[in-house]
């Protein structure tokens, strides 16, 4: 966080949320224009944890994506019933309820489901200040991620069937196949799903955002572990 921090705060004007420890790491969230949120996490504790685990086969990159639910039992008895497998269950904080589908199920990327309670005090979670200070370079909108699945029934089962995502055709520009836009009511995030059978490889590809007529910080692909893409409007 050190590293990526202070370029997303001064080149992109990301603006700290909230942030502290988890189990096996700390992580702190980032809200860009348009209010889209991106979570940086990083190892801590002893060796052998979940994300020491994870950097230690992938390097750094995009681990999982984040579904708010209204009942974290009802997410849970759904995804079972549509034949997920659901892992790492946990209802035991009034401020933060959460399961896990394993990437291999859904389509190379952890999903979690978490239900939220922003009024209890059973969080240790908390503001924090920023990395930087003075006027940020330009304040960029965070637009989504982008994935690549082989399998339009899968991904429609996972997105629109269990997590309630309304799904629109597209041509993603520079996606050289077909894929669905996947958008959620009241969220200012979407994710581009690109369809592709053939492809080695499922899972997130990129992180989208409008553009904005200027180029990423050079260094922070790299940092991330990510494709960084401007759309168009």
């Amino acid at each position: 966080m050190d590293e990526i921090a202070p370029l997303i705060e001064r080149e992109l004007g990301a603006r700290p949320h909230r942030g502290g420890p988890g189990l096996g790491f700390r992580g702190g969230q980032w809200s860009f224009g348009g209010e889209g949120r991106l979570e940086l996490i990083e190892p801590d504790g002893a060796p052998g944890g979940f994300l020491h685990r994870f950097l230690a086969g992938h390097g750094p990159g995009i681990h999982h994506v984040t579904f708010k639910v209204p009942d974290i039992h009802a997410a849970r008895d759904r995804a079972v019933a549509l034949g997920f497998d659901v892992i790492g269950f946990s209802d035991e904080s009034v401020a933060w309820k959460e399961c896990f589908l394993h990437p291999k199920q859904a389509g190379g990327i952890v999903v979690q489901m978490a239900e939220v309670d922003p009024d209890s005090d059973d969080d240790n979670w908390v503001p924090f200040e920023a990395f930087t200070t003075g006027t940020p370079v330009r304040v960029v909108t965070l637009r989504g991620l982008r994935l690549v699945s082989r399998d339009e029934a899968r991904t429609r089962r996972l997105f629109v069937e269990l997590l309630g995502a309304t799904s629109s055709a597209i041509h993603a520009a520079g996606a050289p196949l077909p894929g669905h836009t996947l958008r959620w009511e009241g969220s200012p995030l979407e994710l581009h799903v690109i369809l592709d059978p053939k492809a080695e490889m499922e899972g997130p590809v990129a992180l989208e955002f409008d553009s904005f007529g200027a180029e990423f910080p050079s260094e922070l692909p790299s940092l991330l572990g990510a494709t960084l893409l401007q759309l168009e409007s």
